[in-house]
């Protein structure tokens, strides 16, 4: 209940609209209200059953003596003009009124379309702000394909099963309130039956609503796990075909998607149940009333026309309420897409600032690690266990040790990607958890193994997330980077467009466009995580280059397999199993005989 009614806490951001809507709804109610007992003089003429009036009534014209005036004024064109003129002006009047109905229902529809596609805006808005702003271990632990099913087919979910029916919410209930106050100012025994079908369809509906819910859940999920296959599917598609794996992954995916369609089949039948059902019981009810109603006519209770009348106005409720019905078995349907959201947008920010963070604009002095410690979320096993490290300005460290001792956890924690489990990391004797993360994270500039890249211009790609960037100085970057040669022999030179994750271009190539993006937000502190170990020998040096460049005048924190391309570094930290076992330059750690000179012999070997 939560979970909907912050969805439709969203409708404050639309209040014009919403007004529109209630006050079109209100006056298309009126009409079609009044629409009813119009339609006894018609009856009474057509029947021949109108006694003429030829006194007006006494008092004012007011709401209990509408009908009396309307007698009469029918009665007086009847004495003029005969009964044919009257059946003419009766219908005119009906046509007016359906018309102002129509019409209003037109204008409530008309002011709902912005406040229905507004708040899937901003619900998809808010759950991709969210996912901008979450710590990257969220990310995995969830499947990719899953958090994308849920920000495009739960969204979607959401605006065709609750928001489509805000208009029937609003409207339904005040045309079923009208026509029951019609019937109980009528006939107040022949109403109780409607109320006895009210009751059991609130029952009946409100039971299988219960089981709809818990289907819609499953099929968001497996939903969910189609999306994941697709996009891994994709994403490992030279591989799939380098093992001639296209029939596996087809048979793999078909059977996934057979039982999302039988999910959704069953979802469907109960679904679709609801409007039959709610016709049968009103058919029902129907045939109770005109049986109990013939009674009432018979004693002259009820005239003909206004027992039809009567007739007429259940028949008017009858549709809201099949409406109303479909409305809540599809909001039951909705709200598993809701809470499937929800695990989004309650999902845990771990890493957060203090509440008056301090501004940081430059690195002046050091950065240190006390006494540092570091476990991943649900896991029993420290990845870094006491670390004691100091890295001045200026200076190169590289971390170095074989896969799995915690190198580029150890880097991860500098930028906030994670916070430690306990000790603290200092940047010039500041504890980062007090800095502003913006500030913290402005001061840094990485390049990883994988170059991310996006799906847009080279241009677009180097001056990522900066302001105020001229095309000079991203010409500029990308000539230190040594990437320049090859962008202006592309299609369209630095406006050409790369493809998704930039799979136009080699490996090579994008490594020396990240270098480039890091280049031009000139950082005091680098992180390289094993910039060049996926490239090839002709690709390394011009990027190794690139680098040597990127590097100078810099704070820089390298990790490394290829031992050979640190051994200039200015302090060489060695690590194993989350520890570190020795620290010093190439030459004194050679003279040791310890784990360096293991991992070095291991490579030359």
């Amino acid at each position: 209940m939560q979970s909907f009614l912050h969805l439709l806490s969203h409708i404050k951001n639309y209040k014009p609209h919403v007004f529109g809507n209630i006050l079109s709804n209100i006056l298309m109610v009126f009409f079609s209200v009044v629409s009813i007992p119009a339609i006894i003089p018609f009856l009474n003429i057509l029947l021949g059953q109108q006694p003429l009036v030829d006194k007006a009534p006494s008092e004012p014209l007011n709401a209990s003596n509408f009908t009396e005036y309307f007698n009469y004024e029918i009665s007086q064109v009847i004495i003029e003009y005969g009964e044919q003129r009257a059946l003419l002006y009766t219908c005119l009047f009906i046509v007016i009124i359906y018309f102002f109905k129509n019409l209003f229902r037109y204008a409530s529809l008309f002011c709902m379309a912005p406040v229905r596609n507004g708040i899937v805006r901003d619900v998809r808005q808010a759950l991709f702000d969210k996912m901008m702003i979450l710590p990257i271990s969220y990310f995995s632990e969830e499947r990719k394909g899953d958090l994308l099913s849920r920000i495009t087919a739960d969204v979607q979910e959401i605006e065709w099963s609750i928001l489509n029916v805000l208009e029937v919410v609003v409207r339904e209930p005040l045309l079923i309130i009208g026509s029951l106050g019609f019937m109980l100012y009528i006939s107040p025994s022949l109403t109780v039956f409607v109320f006895i079908l009210l009751i059991f369809m609130a029952l009946v509906i409100g039971g299988i609503g219960k089981v709809l819910k818990k289907e819609s859940s499953k099929v968001q999920e497996q939903l969910g796990g189609l999306v994941s296959q697709v996009e891994e599917a994709i994403s490992g598609l030279r591989i799939i075909k380098a093992f001639n794996a296209e029939n596996y992954q087809s048979d793999k995916f078909l059977k996934e998607n057979n039982q999302y369609r039988w999910l959704l089949t069953r979802l469907l039948w109960r679904r679709d149940l609801s409007s039959p059902l709610t016709e049968f019981l009103g058919v029902a009810t129907v045939s109770v009333l005109i049986w109990y109603g013939f009674q009432e006519v018979q004693t002259e209770q009820l005239t003909v026309a206004t027992f039809l009348a009567f007739l007429y106005a259940f028949f008017t409720m009858i549709e809201p309420s099949k409406k109303f019905s479909t409305a809540f078995y599809n909001i039951q349907k909705g709200m598993a897409a809701v809470e499937r959201t929800d695990k989004i947008r309650l999902a845990e920010i771990e890493i957060e600032e203090i509440e008056k963070p301090l501004r940081i604009s430059q690195f002046k002095e050091k950065i240190e690690f006390k006494n540092l410690e570091f476990i991943y979320k649900n896991s029993e096993k420290y990845v870094l266990k006491n670390i004691n490290l100091t890295i001045p300005k200026g200076k190169i460290v590289a971390l170095v040790g074989m896969s799995g001792a915690g190198k580029s956890t150890l880097a991860d924690l500098i930028p906030r990607f994670h916070d430690v489990t306990n000790g603290e990391i200092l940047i010039d004797g500041n504890n980062i958890k007090n800095l502003n993360l913006k500030d913290l994270r402005a001061l840094m500039g990485i390049v990883s193994q994988e170059a991310i890249l996006f799906n847009d211009t080279i241009s677009n790609n180097i001056l990522f997330g900066m302001k105020h960037v001229s095309k000079e100085q991203v010409i500029q970057a990308a000539e230190i980077a040594n990437a320049h040669e090859f962008i202006v022999q592309t299609e369209n030179g630095y406006e050409t467009n790369i493809g998704d994750r930039g799979n136009k271009l080699s490996g090579g190539q994008r490594q020396r466009l990240t270098i480039a993006r890091a280049i031009l937000k000139n950082p005091p502190i680098l992180i390289l995580d094993e910039a060049t170990s996926a490239l090839d020998s002709e690709s390394e040096k011009l990027v190794q280059d690139a680098l040597e460049k990127l590097m100078k005048n810099r704070t820089t924190i390298v990790i490394a397999h290829r031992l050979s391309t640190i051994q200039h570094a200015d302090i060489i930290v060695v690590m194993k199993e989350g520890k570190i076992m020795e620290m010093g330059t190439h030459k004194e750690l050679m003279g040791k005989d310890g784990e360096y000179g293991k991992l070095v012999s291991l490579q030359g070997f």
